[in-house]
């Protein structure tokens, strides 16, 4: 059944935020230490703001043209995190559009990292919060490094783009949940080798890794920010394509 209504959709995410508490606590954790991103892609601005309304500020988006239109629609202090693919070209529209993203997740690769750094530099803003994007389950049609170079692009981000803030790493593993704790584990493996590489305690890097179906084990393997839609906000409400 769909979560659509104003009433359901808070009520889920005080739901979500109950399990998120009693999984950090299992694991000897408080709940501050973990950030749910409430992922709307798909859906109405008047849910966000639902949210909003409840308390909630981080939200994150899948697609530029989405985050550019709803996050002028919303007040400056959302939390907005990109987690989608990033286009070299859509740098500047994401990063006009959302003045107050506060974290891109998805940096996969040298050439979008060297993009970024140099509009935040053009645009004179604070320096932007990124996540490498590691690729956990080997599937040639997800987008990540390849855990074996995770370290590599790290050191680029952090060593040669004073724009960037290296902030964590982040992993969408098999939406089946299949190999739920082996993405896992790979993830917390890549973070100690980049750890040790940059002279950084760990603490210092974040673990992005969970959603809808598996993101109480995802904090009990170490995640500090889970990526929740669907049971959140309903099932994705994708337009139907045109038979044209």
């Amino acid at each position: 059944m769909a979560t659509s209504s104003p009433a359901a959709v808070t009520e889920a995410l005080r739901t979500v935020l109950h399990r998120v508490g009693q999984a950090a606590e299992r694991c000897g954790r408080g709940a501050d230490r973990v950030r749910v991103v409430a992922v709307s892609k798909t859906k109405p601005v008047a849910l966000i703001r639902q949210l909003y309304d409840a308390g909630h500020r981080c939200f994150g988006e899948n697609y530029v043209q989405e985050i550019v239109d709803k996050a002028p629609q919303l007040p400056d202090d959302v939390e907005w995190h990109f987690i989608g693919n990033l286009q070299s070209n859509k740098v500047k529209p994401l990063l006009t559009g959302v003045p107050n993203l506060a974290v891109l997740e998805s940096v996969d690769d040298e050439k979008i990292a060297n993009r970024l750094d140099s509009f935040v530099a053009s645009a004179g803003r604070n320096p932007l919060k990124v996540f490498i994007q590691v690729n956990t389950s080997g599937e040639e049609s997800k987008s990540g490094v390849e855990p074996s170079s995770c370290v590599e692009l790290a050191k680029h981000v952090s060593q040669n783009c004073s724009n960037l803030e290296f902030c964590g790493l982040m992993t969408i593993g098999n939406l089946d949940y299949t190999s739920t704790p082996e993405n896992f584990k790979t993830l917390a493996s890549c973070r100690s080798e980049v750890c040790k590489a940059l002279g950084i305690p760990e603490e210092k890097c974040e673990l992005s890794m969970g959603m809808s179906g598996d993101f109480e084990q995802a904090i009990e393997m170490g995640s500090t920010n889970v990526r929740i839609g669907s049971i959140i906000f309903g099932p994705r409400e994708y337009p139907k394509k045109s038979s044209d």
